[in-house]
């Protein structure tokens, strides 16, 4: 795969380059939901469909993942197919993205190190599922994600579900607030809850088309402000979970997770592991639905981005 250098240690793919050179619009695209987000082959035929909604909407993909020790903005279909099968692979976050590279390590980028990818090569627009955020117990535990402090200082446009319902929603609320960043529900007046279209939440901000998401950006940027903006994108109602049902399964696999002892950068993937296994499978049929979602709005607002700049 030929690339073009940003930096000693990251390759940006052709086609991806071309369009950041012509002011064509970019999707970034994380890669734990490939490495540890799903099983194989879900997880391979997922971020193929991805790329291809969002090229289907005027856009260009950018997955981005860090492989043997190389930054990625954008991989061949091959590399993704490997990445999809790949054992051992790191999670990355501001944290450890620069030991991976050091170590000529593979992993998959978090929201965290996807937004900060994608700033360093020009990327405005990010899809992903749901973000991280403060999980059930932080006032013991002070368990918290770095996706909130990036969101906090980084420009970009992040598309999600919300924050995943096995969070603590208002709390994460509560520290997205804190660091100034906007939170916007894509045409409701509830947030949305990951698997379910509705949390007990108001949304914070509403904004019902993307190019009314694109100009709320485009004026912080022209005044000045700095940090990303959160789109709370609800699930299609014929692939949702409905909260009330959702909250037990939820429920189950936290009393899993403290049963087993499972901290840290573990919490997530287990849990997603786990629902899927007490839902059996519905949980993966509707995450894959709030992705393609996500990926259809995020390549509209990119489109809408472009055309003002």
């Amino acid at each position: 795969m030929t690339t073009t250098a940003l930096n000693p240690f990251t390759d940006i793919a052709p086609e991806v380059q071309k369009a950041l050179a012509a002011g064509q619009p970019v999707v970034a695209l994380e890669s734990t939901i490939i490495t540890h987000g799903m099983p194989y082959p879900d997880n391979s035929r997922m971020a193929a469909d991805v790329e291809t909604i969002i090229r289907d909407g005027g856009a260009v993909p950018a997955t981005i993942a860090i492989i043997d020790g190389r930054l990625k903005i954008g991989i061949s279909a091959e590399e993704r197919e490997a990445l999809a099968q790949v054992k051992g692979a790191m999670k990355l976050s501001r944290a450890d993205l620069a030991f991976a590279l050091s170590e000529g390590r593979t992993g998959g980028t978090t929201v965290a190190a996807t937004m900060l990818a994608a700033h360093m090569a020009g990327i405005k627009v990010f899809a992903t599922g749901g973000i991280g955020g403060v999980h059930m117990g932080a006032e013991t535990s002070f368990d918290i994600s770095a996706d909130l402090e990036e969101l906090g200082r980084t420009p970009v446009i992040v598309v999600s579900a919300g924050a995943k319902a096995i969070l603590d929603i208002e709390k994460t609320l509560e520290v997205l607030e804190t660091k100034g960043v906007p939170v916007v529900v894509h045409g409701a007046d509830i947030l949305p809850a990951f698997w379910s279209r509705q949390s007990h939440l108001k949304a914070p901000l509403r904004l019902d088309t993307p190019e009314a998401i694109a100009k709320f950006q485009a004026t912080r940027s022209a005044i000045g402000v700095n940090g990303g903006m959160l789109i709370a994108n609800p699930i299609p109602l014929e692939s949702e979970i409905p909260a009330g049902i959702m909250g037990g399964y939820i429920r189950e696999a936290l009393a899993r997770a403290t049963k087993n002892g499972i901290t840290g950068k573990a919490v997530t993937p287990y849990l997603l592991s786990e629902i899927l296994d007490i839902t059996k499978g519905e949980s993966l049929k509707a995450n894959i639905a709030l992705v393609e979602n996500n990926a259809r709005l995020a390549a509209r607002i990119a489109v809408a981005l472009a055309n003002i700049r």
